[in-house]
């Protein structure tokens, strides 16, 4: 008997959230990032989504004055895509720093858990992303 592995329909999807730049805005961003991957049914590890998701958001919190964050979830052709909007021109660099370090190791975390992550200038600011492919 041959069986055939389960396919996901190559439907693109896409959320778009704005969140309050706070104390909240992280835990609101893991929430949405969680709750999309779950309705999308997106064979992705939620734990590693939600984790690079945080450090994301965390950093646009610490980088960035504005008021708001915006952050899209998107899924498609065997790919979920989150893209962190902020309005600081600064872009992501990284840091070396000691290995027991407390901060710093978000673009490191970016590197290694994720598909492929990047950033890019947008005409308020700048967005940051990363990808997981399934």
């Amino acid at each position: 008997m041959d069986t055939m592995a389960r396919t996901r329909p190559n439907v693109r999807r896409k959320l778009r959230i704005t969140l309050t730049a706070g104390p909240t805005a992280a835990a609101a961003a893991r929430s949405q990032v969680r709750a999309a991957i779950y309705a999308w049914d997106v064979p992705v590890d939620s734990s590693v989504a939600v984790l690079l998701t945080s450090e994301l958001v965390t950093n646009a919190l610490r980088h960035e004055a504005g008021k708001t964050i915006e952050l899209v979830i998107s899924c498609a052709y065997g790919q979920l895509h989150v893209d962190v909007y902020d309005t600081s021109p600064v872009l992501p660099m990284p840091v070396d720093g000691p290995a027991n370090a407390e901060t710093g190791r978000g673009l490191m975390l970016l590197a290694s858990l994720s598909s492929s992550w990047g950033y890019y200038r947008t005409p308020t600011g700048k967005a940051v992303y990363f990808t997981l492919i399934y």
